[in-house]
């Protein structure tokens, strides 16, 4: 594969001068502030509510937390770090930054402090999640959670309806049950999927449907595939299911309005991270507890399809509070935080898919006895080996693992949300996405 590019986003400046923060680790009255960016997801928001606890355990140090919508954060977060504005102690990103960012000499190198800090214990998170914020056997960031992807669905809806779930479904199966189990003037659509853009939103699960139909974004020669039959085929498949038995309002939706609408019993299905399971078990935010169930993500052609994602945290290199940056992290990240979630608000609201005693813990065992194995499975089975038909010269599952990606996953996402919309017709869609992939492979084709 030819060596990743090393390019700042060009909205970077721009965004920054947007940002209107103070500097991260700005000092008042002997007092320092870390300055934390995360995404405003349910078990992100419970940290900040739990972080008194850890400003109290270490005094004069105080938590501000940057909390943004899932496009917005991956924007501005970007920005600042490759810039090295220095607005954020402490970001979230994903295993799709991680490595890049280190190449890039972006980020503080973690090894050092996670083999330095008694009792974290490394080697407890999952291999493949802590392989993927690894760069060159180096920890750069460390895992929040960690997520495949997996299919639940209302096994009361399934039973009034005389139908059965089968182990591992395929796509085609699923279809059949969103069409039978639709009720449009019930207020149930057949199946939840995400249409909003982005290329973390609505191509995470897209580009694991078009893995298991037979597509691939690039050949191994870097020549763009999103015209071939298979990408093709993914895409007027992925389209028809969301436009005849989706949600309303399908193409600005994405994992928050889903588990929204599922929570509230709005949809009979619901394709996403596995890492829903705990909202849809969570009395406070679901009406549907105990109704769901959990199998592996529907496939075509491919022994598996899941994904493979974990929202981590990372101390960007031009950071001056580093170690105060840490022990923050490590809290946030340990397996003390692991039992305090769980029994000070809810184990169903544990962060799950990072470390593997969490799935000793009797309590939470308990509680995630409906997912906790299907979580592990779709993780386990998460690579390209088993959810993809053909070689890649790209990293990732659902994403390609370059940094062109951010911009040209985005623009083919708006493709595909317009299609969902009825503005355009796959095919137009398709043709306008190739172009723009077209351009990113020839750069590649250049380096090689």
């Amino acid at each position: 594969m030819a060596r990743r590019a090393r390019l700042i986003p060009l909205f970077a400046a721009a965004l920054l001068a947007m940002t209107g923060c103070a500097g991260a680790g700005a000092l008042g009255a002997g007092e320092q502030t870390l300055v934390v960016a995360i995404v405003s997801n349910p078990q992100m928001n419970d940290a900040v509510d739990l972080s008194k606890d850890f400003e109290a355990a270490n005094p004069g140090v105080n938590l501000k937390f940057v909390s943004l919508p899932e496009n917005q954060a991956r924007a501005k977060i970007t920005a600042s770090t490759a810039t090295e504005g220095g607005e954020f102690d402490v970001v979230m990103i994903s295993n799709y930054e991680a490595p890049q960012w280190a190449a890039n000499g972006w980020l503080e190198n973690l090894q050092p402090y996670v083999e330095g800090t008694p009792g974290y214990d490394p080697d407890d998170f999952i291999p493949s999640i802590r392989d993927s914020l690894s760069y060159e056997g180096n920890m750069y960031a460390v895992p929040f959670y960690g997520e495949s992807s997996f299919l639940t669905y209302r096994k009361d809806l399934f039973e009034q309806a005389g139908l059965t779930m089968p182990p591992n479904p395929t796509w085609e199966q699923i279809a059949g049950f969103a069409a039978k189990l639709d009720d449009k003037e019930g207020g149930v659509a057949g199946i939840c999927l995400r249409g909003k853009p982005g290329w973390g939103e609505s191509l995470a699960p897209f580009s694991t449907v078009v893995n298991t139909f037979g597509g691939r974004w690039f050949d191994q020669d870097w020549n763009a595939q999103l015209t071939s039959p298979e990408f093709r085929e993914a895409a007027n498949f992925y389209v028809d299911l969301l436009r005849q038995h989706g949600q309303v309002g399908a193409s600005s939706a994405g994992f928050s309005e889903c588990g929204n609408r599922y929570g509230q019993g709005q949809a009979a299905m619901w394709y996403d991270a596995t890492v829903m399971a705990g909202t849809n078990e969570d009395p406070e935010s679901s009406t549907v507890v105990g109704k769901s169930g959990y199998t592996q993500a529907p496939v075509s052609k491919t022994e598996s399809s899941g994904w493979l994602y974990t929202w981590s945290l990372a101390i960007p290199k031009v950071t001056e509070n580093k170690q105060a940056a840490w022990n923050f992290m490590q809290w946030m990240t340990n397996k003390d935080y692991i039992k305090k979630v769980g029994s000070e608000l809810s184990w169903n609201k544990v962060p799950p898919g990072c470390r593997l005693s969490t799935y000793e813990i009797p309590e939470y065992r308990e509680a995630a006895k409906a997912y906790a194995q299907p979580t592990l499975d779709a993780i386990s089975k998460a690579n390209q080996q088993q959810t993809m038909t053909e070689p890649v010269p790209y990293p990732g599952i659902q994403f390609v693992g370059i940094p062109e990606f951010q911009d040209l996953g985005t623009r083919v996402s708006q493709q595909l949300s317009a299609a969902v919309a009825g503005q355009i017709s796959v095919d137009e869609a398709l043709e306008q996405a190739q172009e723009y992939a077209q351009t990113v492979g020839e750069s590649y084709r250049e380096k090689s």
